[in-house]
């Protein structure tokens, strides 16, 4: 399904940096398939005059997972509650060619009078999906996140990363495309946060769904991202993309190799030359 929100916009002629680093390459996407999401031209200005967001343009292809990272208020999860069509724009042109997709908030936002089971099968439910159905695709997509034996326990007893993955599992369970991802794990702490992001990975691996991951940590970026994409402090704007050059499944010692530290690096000083 296709979705146009047109609006009057003007071009300057301002690209982002795109850098792309000799090296290992996952394999290379169709560039004729159309964009999942396309923004051209965006503009988000809020009731108050403040502009979130000024003349974006980006676009994100199937199969793809890119993160966004810049500094706080740059309009990175304004992007994304735009992209799910939770936000209106003010100008510009947003594509969407989805017809469902998960978004993982902040919070886990759990219903806490439900059990992991019950909460992880609320949207199938919400569907109107039969009991038998949806407890199977519940089940199912409690084991692929490693929660299997906590089924009946209720979200008070769950640590912060259980809570987030009790989330991500409801997500799966009407196996959407793309994945939104608004900084879930930013209150983590980080070990969880690292195993959270091979939990992702797996998914990734396994679903080859397309992602849209909003984070502060330019490390999560590099690790999990096909594409880190780099925003202006306020009003946001594009300012550099730059191709993650490592295969997939990718390893937690991908963290601690010299390539990945300096791809990082290059993306630290991209943010410092906007930052300050």
């Amino acid at each position: 399904m296709t979705n146009i929100l047109p609006m009057d916009t003007t071009q300057d002629g301002r690209g982002p940096v795109r850098q792309q680093r000799a090296g290992r390459h996952p394999a290379p996407l169709d560039k004729s398939v159309e964009p999942i999401v396309k923004f051209s031209g965006l503009t988000k200005r809020f009731a108050d005059g403040t502009v979130a967001l000024s003349d974006l343009d980006l676009s994100i292809r199937p199969g793809e997972f890119v993160s966004l990272v810049g500094p706080s208020g740059c309009g990175k999860s304004t992007l994304l509650r735009i992209a799910a069509g939770l936000s209106p724009i003010s100008e510009g042109r947003v594509e969407t060619r989805f017809d469902s997709l998960g978004y993982i908030f902040q919070d886990a936002t759990l219903m806490p009078w439900r059990t992991v089971a019950r909460n992880v099968e609320l949207l199938a439910q919400l569907e109107g999906l039969p009991k038998a159905r949806r407890r199977r695709l519940a089940q199912e997509a409690i084991d692929l996140v490693g929660l299997g034996g906590f089924e009946d326990n209720y979200p008070k007893t769950l640590s912060g990363g259980m809570k987030m993955r009790v989330s991500l599992a409801r997500s799966l369970t009407l196996n959407p495309n793309p994945f939104m991802f608004d900084e879930p794990f930013g209150a983590l702490d980080a070990i969880t946060r690292e195993r959270l992001n091979d939990e992702v990975l797996k998914l990734y691996a396994e679903r080859r769904f397309t992602a849209l991951f909003v984070t502060h940590s330019i490390s999560e970026a590099v690790y999990l991202s096909s594409r880190v994409v780099v925003m202006a402090p306020r009003p946001g704007r594009v300012i550099g993309e730059f191709d993650i050059p490592f295969d997939y499944p990718r390893s937690p010692h991908l963290r601690y190799g010299e390539e990945f530290g300096a791809i990082a690096h290059e993306i630290s000083e991209c943010l410092r030359g906007v930052s300050t």
